[in-house]
This record gives C-alpha cells, structure tokens and sequence, in this order.
C-alpha cells in the first residue's frame, strides 16, 4: 500500500522536502562528480607529464641501439612498477608490470606517442601509461628508436579520495533535510494561513453569519481568491436580505389581508347563515346558488383562519399550551367532534399519554384524517403506537397513494398534485400547518405509502420535549 499524503499541509510539507533535498543531494553529487573527475584528471596529468619529463631528460645521453644498461636507467628514470623493452632485451621492477593491456601496446606501436588508460585488477584501479622512445636528430627530425616503456600507478589513494567526496556529498543531502522541514514548516503556514482563514469565513457563511469576511494580504492568486470570495459573500448577503425582507412583506400582507377580512367575514357568515334557513323555501334555482354561496363563504373562513394560523406561525408567536393528554382519547375526541367516528378505524390503546397542545394536536389529526378522507375510500385507519422516546400516530387511507413526484412537495403550501383539482374544499394549507405544529411540538411529519397502497402519514411526538 502506498503512502499518500493527506490534506494540503502534509502535500505541501512532501513536496517542498523532496524539491530541497533531492536539489541539494543532486548538487552535491553534481559537485562530488566534478571535484572526482578533476581529480582523476589531475593525476593522471601529473603522472604522465613526471614520466615524460623524467624520460625526456635522460633520452639525450642514451646511445642506439640501446643495451640493457640503458634500458635499465630508463627503468630507473621512469620510476614506480615499469617495464621497458627494446625488441628482445628487457628490463623491469614491480610486481604491477604483468598488467600493461595489449590494447596499449598496440596503441603504443601503432600511434607512436604517449598512450594511457585506466584500469582494474585485484579489486584496485590502476593507470597504465606507455611510450616510445624517439631519436631527434640535428635537424628537428624525430625517428622511432624502437624502445618501449610502460609504468603502472597504483590509483587507490586516488580512489579514497573520490569515495571521501561521495560521502561528503552525502553528509550534505542529509544535512539538507532537516533545514527542509524548517523551511517546509515556514513556507506551509505562510501559504495555508490564508487558506485556513478562508476555511473559517467559509465556515462561518455557512453558519449563518454572512457578515463574515476574511482579508485579502499580498497580490498573490490567494489574495485574488480571497476578493473572490468576499464578493461572493457580499452578494450572498445581500441577496439574502433581499429576500428575508420580502419573506417579512410577504407574511405581513398574508396576515394584514387575514385580519382585515375577519370583519367583513364575520358580518357575510351570519348573512349566509340567515340564508341558510330560508333557502328550503326557495325557487330550485335561487336554492342551488344560495347553497354554493354558503359553502364558498364557509370555505372562504376555513382559508383566513389558516392563513391567519400560518401567519403566527412564521412570525414565532405561536405558543404551546401544554398539559398531559390521553393520545388516544384526543384522537378518538377529534374524530367523533366531526362526525368520522363511522368513517375511521382507530387502533389506540389506552393508557398512552404525553405532555403536549391538546389542541395543536387536534389540528395535525383533524388535516392528516381529512386528507385521508378526501382522497380515499372510508374507511381511514388511524394507528397510535408508543416508544420509550416517541409517540407515533400513523394515518393511512384506501387512495391510489402519493406518486413519487408528489411525496417532495406534499406539504408545500398550496401545493396539489392534480392540477385540474383546483376548487378542492381544503385550503391547501392544511398539510403545511399539520407540519409546522408537529415541530413546534420538537417532532416530525412523515409522508409515503402503505405497503398495501395508499397515502401513509406518520406523526412522530418526542417524549422528552422540554416545555417552552
């Protein structure tokens, strides 16, 4: 498994350590390289130039054709492992002699000047130099004696002081990683200070604080970024207030409009009841319009008591008034005050009881059984069931359920899933105040489907509410 640095920090960190060290380490070898080739340069330089030097200054006083005394002080002259032939008369010392290559002899003869090359034997580097002798004569003319000499140098020492180099340029990569880290340190704060300080404003935003902001340093792309963001957050916040405000005039035309219509409502409901108890004496035709004028006017107060209802809640002065209530009592209470005793089957065993508003409560019922009701076959089924931390009231009916593109919105105001349906008797608030009274009371309200078809609505009321 490889390792893979997580987080900006530690990429930052990884990175700037293997730039510094991996630049020093090949600066150092860079460096250590240079210093060895110079050196084996140098030395090989000096040796040859000691050897042709040497020869050159006892070549004048040899006499041709050489006899083994010559050779002998050639041999002597030239220094170190040498050897020096003159076609079948020799002269050697050193044990290192045995190891002149044939590939410079032949370089020797055939080139007719200084040869070198570098070789290995035993596990030790050597240096093997061979040259013939030549006879200048009088006039410049220089002619090949037919004298050979080939020295070997021992370059170990030379060797340990490439070896030394190496381990210098070692040291230093590995003393170069300690002040990496430093420097990694240092420069990862200076870059990730401001990207934690954007972390934060962001944060923030998303809390709900849009006055956050964070401020812009240096002319860099994260200071660049930082304007960005503030831009955005400016424009977030002000759009933001744009729309908190027309939410306020919203909610305070909705419930102005319901209040001023109280009045006017009141005085048209005791008219249509007054024409409720003389539309039996009336012409068919007088009749049937007298008798939608009710149910109009009756709907009509049935929509400004909720959205007078909605308004109180999206204004918070909507209160509890809590008190310990049997869940079953109050349910089988809400169905029988609307005459659907005959329509649902109650599943409530007594005993269950539950500090909350009793009649909140019979609010959420009263919508979610009246939906049921509307949109399904009788009967509805009401199911009340209890845990050590809830309370549950599920109502199901017999409709062809939710579809799935509905289940998202259904308590969204006003929503209908059949828009054709558009003189409904509910508001199309009801749902949405079923919801807004659940989580008043720290519970929730559920959609979906039954596993045996229809609408299903799970009211969910927590047991350990603290009273507010």
């Amino acid at each position: 498994m490889r390792f893979r640095p997580r987080g900006l920090r530690a990429r930052l960190l990884v990175a700037f350590v293997l730039v510094t060290v991996l630049g020093a380490a090949a600066a150092a070898w860079s460096s250590a390289g240079s210093a060895s080739t110079a050196l084996v340069t140098s030395t090989q330089q000096r040796i040859t130039e000691g050897i042709a030097g040497r020869l050159g200054a006892i070549t004048p006083q040899l006499t041709y054709p050489p006899d083994q005394d010559a050779l002998d002080r050639l041999r002597t002259a030239a220094g170190g492992d040498t050897v020096v032939t003159y076609r079948d008369l020799r002269s050697s010392a050193g044990t290192g002699t045995d190891l002149v290559p044939d590939t410079v002899r032949v370089a020797v003869r055939g080139r007719n000047r200084l040869v070198t090359q570098r070789i290995t034997a035993g596990g030790r580097p050597w240096l093997v130099v061979g040259t013939p002798i030549t006879i200048t004569a009088p006039d410049g003319a220089r002619t090949p004696s037919g004298i050979e000499v080939y020295s070997v140098h021992d370059l170990t020492d030379v060797e340990q002081q490439i070896d030394g180099l190496t381990r210098s340029a070692t040291i230093t990569a590995a003393l170069a990683l300690p002040l990496a880290v430093v420097l990694a340190l240092l420069a990862a704060g200076s870059v990730l200070r401001p990207v934690r300080e954007l972390r934060d404003t962001a944060r923030r935003l998303a809390g709900g604080d849009l006055g956050a902001r964070s401020s812009p340093q240096g002319a860099d792309e994260l200071a660049e970024l930082t304007v960005t963001v503030n831009e955005m957050a400016e424009s977030v916040q002000t759009s933001m207030l744009a729309m908190t405000r027309m939410q306020a005039d919203a909610r305070r035309f909705a419930a102005d409009v319901s209040h001023e219509l109280r009045t006017p409502l009141s005085t048209l409901t005791a008219v249509v009841e007054v024409l409720a108890t003389t539309a039996d004496g009336m012409e068919a035709d007088a009749r049937e319009s007298a008798q939608l004028a009710i149910v109009e006017t009756h709907r009509l107060v049935r929509l400004v008591e909720d959205l007078m209802e909605v308004a109180r809640l999206d204004a918070g002065t909507a209160r509890l008034r809590v008190e310990e209530v049997d869940v079953a009592g109050a349910v089988r209470d809400c169905l029988r005050a609307r005459g659907w005793l005959d329509r649902v089957d109650v599943v409530a065993p007594d005993g269950i009881s539950l500090r909350l508003d009793r009649r909140r409560l019979d609010v959420i019922v009263a919508n979610l059984v009246g939906n049921a009701l509307r949109h399904g076959e009788p009967p509805a089924r009401v199911a009340v069931s209890e845990s050590p931390e809830d309370v549950r009231i599920e109502v199901t009916d017999r409709g062809p359920g939710l579809p799935a593109h509905v289940v998202p919105h259904v308590f969204d105001r006003f929503y209908k899933a059949d828009a054709a349906r558009t003189r409904t008797p509910g508001s199309g608030l009801g749902l949405a105040i079923a919801l807004e009274n659940a989580r008043l009371h720290g519970g929730d309200l559920t959609a979906g489907n039954a596993d045996g078809g229809g609408a299903r609505f799970v009211l969910s009321l927590p047991r350990n509410r603290e009273d507010s």
